[in-house]
């Protein structure tokens, strides 16, 4: 069975929670011009986010455990591959399909690329 340390999940949620934050304020103006939706956080939107947070990090902690990360090199290129497999082929697929201006969705796989790295780091050394 997978151990898993519930405190670091819970470090590694709050943390990319906040890594994000500071990634979309030094972005913010370019975010504006490329979408409207990009407004205010309501509390609604803030629990959503926090619970995406928890989530992912329980996630890449499961994961980090069940291939035996104890070290930061592993932990990098987890959050790497985590990053290219799934958020950079996601927002990929919208800029082809949808029509997601690409700028947008690069702003979005650098938000991605910030937490996945926090996170992986987080629970893949503190176990």
């Amino acid at each position: 069975m997978i151990r898993l340390n519930y405190l670091a999940i819970a470090v590694a949620a709050v943390a990319a929670f906040l890594a994000a934050g500071g990634y979309y304020a030094a972005v913010g103006k370019q975010l504006e011009k490329l979408s409207s939706a990009s407004a205010e956080m309501s509390p609604r939107l803030l629990a959503v986010e926090i619970a995406k947070h928890f989530v992912v990090a329980a996630v890449i902690a499961g994961l980090s455990a069940g291939i035996g990360i104890t070290a930061w090199p592993s932990a990098v290129l987890l959050g790497l591959a985590l990053w290219v497999a799934f958020p950079v082929m996601l927002l990929l697929g919208s800029v082809v399909h949808e029509k997601v201006p690409w700028r947008l969705a690069a702003l979005h796989a650098g938000d991605w690329l910030v937490k996945l790295l926090v996170v992986s780091l987080i629970v893949g050394i503190w176990r």
